[in-house]
């Protein structure tokens, strides 16, 4: 039997956790474990992809940096995600930069390993095949996103992925690093755009902000703005 922290991640990860004991054996035998605190860097965009991570616990988020400084939020990365894995398999450098939000714990396999994992177990290749197409998947909606819909949109659906029940109340609980800067960037916008929402939001009774996270108060109608 697979046991340990590591094999508990990787249980964590969808399809992975489907493998057969063996291959998941031969993953966690060559898995090396890393540790990053709040604001680290795990990789930079441009560097060489000679790894593919798999997070155990924390939070990271993927971003691409403008000439001008600006970020554009590629994706914000919870436990039991794999990244790295697209640059690793295109060969090419990583195409954004990987920050801890939170300490995080995490594995990482080498490139070299990972093709070696991969030409031996075809139940990996068509585990990574499987996340690869979700990952197309979710750059497509995102691009939709980004051109088509408002930012009242985007904000409205996010919430509604993310929201929890609390005691009776819908409510996406506030994590430390969860700033108006930090939710500008995830949605494609800027701070004072994004204020401005919020505030009429919380005006049509719809929401309501409080320090530690966003109640939502009338999800059927916040659907309905996540659909304009």
């Amino acid at each position: 039997m697979v046991t340990g922290n590591a094999a508990h991640t990787l249980n964590l990860v969808r399809h992975f956790s489907e493998l057969p004991e063996h291959v998941q054996a031969a993953i966690l035998q060559v898995a090396v474990c890393r540790s990053y605190e709040a604001g680290q860097v795990i990789f930079l965009q441009g560097e060489p992809a000679d790894r593919l991570y798999i997070l155990e616990s924390g939070w990271v988020k993927s971003v691409r940096m403008s000439p001008d400084g600006r970020e554009q939020a590629l994706l914000f990365l919870h436990p039991g995600e794999v990244f790295g894995d697209v640059a690793v398999f295109t060969d090419v450098p990583y195409p954004g930069t990987v920050l801890a939000l939170e300490p995080v714990k995490l594995w990482s396999i080498s490139k070299l390993e990972v093709m070696r994992l991969i030409r031996q177990h075809n139940e990996l290749s068509v585990a990574i095949i499987r996340r690869l197409s979700e990952r197309i998947l979710y750059y497509v909606s995102l691009v939709e996103d980004l051109s088509l819909r408002s930012v009242e949109a985007r904000l409205a659906s996010t919430l509604l992925q993310h929201a929890e029940e609390q005691d009776g109340k819908l409510i996406v609980p506030r994590r430390p690093w969860t700033t108006l800067d930090e939710m500008s960037t995830r949605l494609g916008t800027v701070r004072d755009v994004l204020g401005r929402v919020l505030r009429s939001l919380e005006q049509d009774g719809i929401l309501h902000v409080e320090r530690q996270g966003i109640f939502i108060l009338k999800p059927e109608e916040l659907e309905v703005r996540a659909n304009r």
